[in-house]
């Protein structure tokens, strides 16, 4: 493959598209840092936390494809900036819920809102970010994903120590507003409000043929189950298991996202040097994130039977390895789909990758409520992302633009 000059994209969009995914996780990643001190005081077993942690994934995995459609065919300024001033009511208003059926109801319109965030962030990448720049427009993205866990975590944690739980979710989502303000003035002149002009999206019916496809979905859907099992779950287990003090779980807990979002970047500043100088981005992407799977599915194994300093450190080595997958992921999706399918595939992709949020809680919440410990749920988030590692390797063709053709 000949090299390429260093690509020019709209990096104040990405910058921003990077910001809204931050603010995404940092308000669905609210509930787990709030998890132990919501507990004690609303009376919650750890089946009704894993419902709670489950069911935004109701809403969001479902609404994937939809939000896809929407993507391609509406304006992407109203689609995005509605879509976070949804989620940003729905975190606002957990602050003032007193029941469980409540925050369950919450949950279910945060996911709503936050459904649209990747779709549009898959069309404008696609439409505008080169292939030789994807890396590093994906990595900052996934900057964004693993610091909001890491404010989350950090700010969110300090934060409820020190003023509760209502506050935090109360002041938080009123803050996420203030991201449409910058929005507002970068789209001002609709750099990203077209979609595809005389070319039209490719069909659902179409898109579904593609074995490739369904090879980033369960690939990102087996990275996912990990992810969202530390998500939800992780400062539960180090205040419960481990005996972290909240503030001490805050601190690790930030660190290892952390960790992930130093990673991101670099992996995808890496990966675009070698597509530049001549490597094919299938070899670049496929075997960056094939290694980190191997990586997760290895530490999440360790950490059944780590002690509490040895189970820290192999969670820095995940957030590592959950860094080497960020970037190359939505490269390798974009690759293949391309402007005029980025957003639809982007949106299967997302609701089978979600299905991943729906039963990582859930499943662990009752597999530690029938066995009493975690160790039975870190080796099956262990065994399900070594799927990935598969799936991508021989599921996913060779990762290069397909040639949609309509009478295919």
């Amino acid at each position: 493959m000949p090299s390429t000059p260093a690509a020019v994209y709209p990096r104040r969009i990405v910058l921003l598209l990077a910001a809204a995914i931050f603010i995404n996780y940092f308000d669905r990643g609210n509930l787990a840092t709030a998890s132990s001190v919501m507990q004690s005081e609303l009376a919650l077993s750890n089946t009704q936390l894993g419902l709670l942690f489950s069911a935004f994934f109701w809403s969001y995995a479902p609404m994937q494809p939809i939000a896809g459609w929407m993507a391609q065919r509406y304006d992407l300024r109203l689609v995005l900036g509605g879509g976070l001033a949804l989620w940003a009511l729905a975190t606002t208003l957990t602050g003032l819920a007193t029941s469980f059926t409540t925050i369950l109801a919450l949950r279910i319109l945060l996911g709503l809102g936050e459904s649209v965030a990747y779709p549009c962030n898959a069309t404008i990448l696609a439409q505008h970010v080169p292939v030789g720049a994807r890396g590093r427009a994906n990595g900052m993205v996934a900057v964004g994903q693993s610091l909001g866990p890491t404010a989350g975590t950090l700010i969110g944690g300090l934060f409820i120590a020190s003023y509760g739980w209502r506050w935090a979710f109360i002041v938080f989502g009123l803050a996420s507003l203030l991201w449409l303000i910058p929005w507002r003035a970068a789209t001002a002149h609709g750099e990203v409000s077209s979609t595809l002009g005389t070319d039209a999206p490719i069909g659902y019916p179409m898109l579904l043929r593609e074995r490739s496809l369904w090879g980033t979905s369960l690939g990102h859907f087996s990275g996912n189950y990990a992810y969202y099992f530390m998500l939800s779950w992780l400062p539960m287990w180090l205040v419960r298991v481990h005996g972290l003090s909240l503030p001490h779980m805050a601190t690790v807990g930030a660190l290892v996202y952390g960790v992930q979002a130093v990673v991101a970047p670099t992996v995808g500043w890496v990966c675009d040097r070698l597509v530049r100088s001549g490597a094919h981005p299938d070899r670049v992407f496929k075997t960056t994130i094939i290694a980190g799977h191997c990586g997760v599915a290895a530490t999440m194994a360790a950490c059944i039977v780590a002690g509490p300093s040895l189970a820290i450190a192999l969670l820095l080595v995940a957030g590592l390895f959950f860094g080497m997958q960020s970037a190359p992921l939505g490269a390798i999706s974009q690759t293949l789909a391309g402007p005029r399918a980025a957003g639809q595939w982007m949106g299967v992709q997302n609701l089978v990758a979600n299905m991943a949020g729906v039963t990582a809680p859930l499943v662990t919440g009752v597999v530690v409520d029938r066995t009493g410990h975690f160790g039975t749920a870190f080796a099956i988030a262990a065994g399900v992302t070594l799927l990935g590692a598969f799936a991508f390797g021989l599921v996913v063709r060779r990762v290069q633009p397909i040639q949609w053709v309509e009478s295919r």
